[in-house]
């Protein structure tokens, strides 16, 4: 498929920015890059999303696809390609690194109710569906603190035969999602194994190989099976952005980084599903939004999004060099 270059470049400063490292294989040395980078952190929404991150954690996280919660917007931050070093975001990551649990995993301020076997209080804690996104951050940001590699290492090691379970710390007493415990977590999959392939040390290792089959299996099964709720349906098919919860985007984002899955069947169909969404300008439009991210080009389902078109773009590429 064709990459609307034109229409890329002429458009907000981070699209440029990606477009030109994600899809052109441009470097960071070059000077269009540094003035498109540059642009990106002068620009008011921008400095908006690293204001509020000075502000972590934040309000408690009661809900985990809560768009507006200071975790995504991190996570958004280092997909736009901030960096540690940059004005304002070393400050955030200090504040993000000073709580983690003694087991090594990042944690965030949750509160959950007695009712999901919480303990209604709010408190410093961690699940396998907050926990992962952090660490995907601080290493897209650039960390570099042993911290993150240690965090890593124990979000591999909860891995079962099955994928990655519904997991969470001692602290939150019997909390449990809504599934069988014997179940893989599908979006605990997701995201773990999105952090995991920020590193290349764990692109081939076994605990990634599981927790792809883990999703993979739940493709092939999706008209039988919704573990914790998760649904592979009209909603799942639905492009969003930015990359939050469990849908067909996100899947094949994090999917088409392993190269040793690129060719397999069951994420060929997901492909084609997102590959015949585009206009005939190769151009992808929102079909579904976060209302807490109405403000960007993607917050609207009226006309093509450059930044889901960079993401779906970007994903495209990787099976199209194969």
């Amino acid at each position: 498929m064709p990459i609307p270059r034109e229409w890329l470049l002429s458009s907000l400063p981070w699209v440029q920015y990606r477009t030109r490292l994600d899809l052109l294989g441009e470097t960071e040395r070059g000077k269009a890059v540094k003035a498109t980078r540059q642009a990106m952190l002068d620009h008011p929404q921008v400095q908006a999303l690293v204001k509020d991150l000075r502000a972590w954690p934040g309000p408690t996280l009661t809900r985990h696809n809560d768009a507006n919660h200071l975790l995504h917007k991190l996570v958004f931050s280092a997909d736009l390609g901030l960096r540690a070093t940059d004005p304002g975001v070393e400050q955030i990551v200090d504040r993000v690194l000073n709580h983690q649990a003694a087991e090594g995993v990042f944690q965030v301020k949750v509160n959950i109710p007695t009712h999901f076997g919480g303990t209604g209080k709010d408190q410093f804690a961690w699940m396998l569906c907050d926990a992962p996104s952090i660490v995907y951050a601080l290493v897209k940001l650039g960390v570099k603190d042993r911290r993150v590699k240690i965090a890593a290492k124990q979000l591999s090691g909860l891995i079962r035969d099955n994928g990655w379970p519904c997991a969470a710390t001692p602290e939150l007493g019997k909390f449990h999602g809504p599934g069988r415990r014997s179940d893989p977590c599908p979006y605990a999959n997701l995201i773990t194994l999105k952090a995991l392939a920020q590193t290349r040390e764990w692109h081939e290792d076994e605990v990634c190989h599981l927790g792809a089959e883990a999703l993979l299996n739940l493709w092939q099964q999706r008209k039988a099976q919704r573990p914790y709720l998760f649904g592979m349906g009209k909603d799942f098919a639905k492009l969003k952005a930015p990359l939050i919860w469990y849908d067909i985007l996100h899947v094949t984002e994090v999917l088409t980084q392993f190269e040793w899955l690129r060719k397999d069947q069951r994420l060929g169909e997901m492909i084609a599903i997102v590959k015949a969404k585009a206009d005939g300008q190769d151009r992808f439009t929102p079909e579904s939004i976060w209302q807490a991210w109405r403000e960007w080009d993607f917050g609207q389902k009226r006309e093509p999004s450059a930044w889901l078109t960079l993401i779906a773009q970007r994903m495209l590429q990787r099976i199209q060099s194969e």
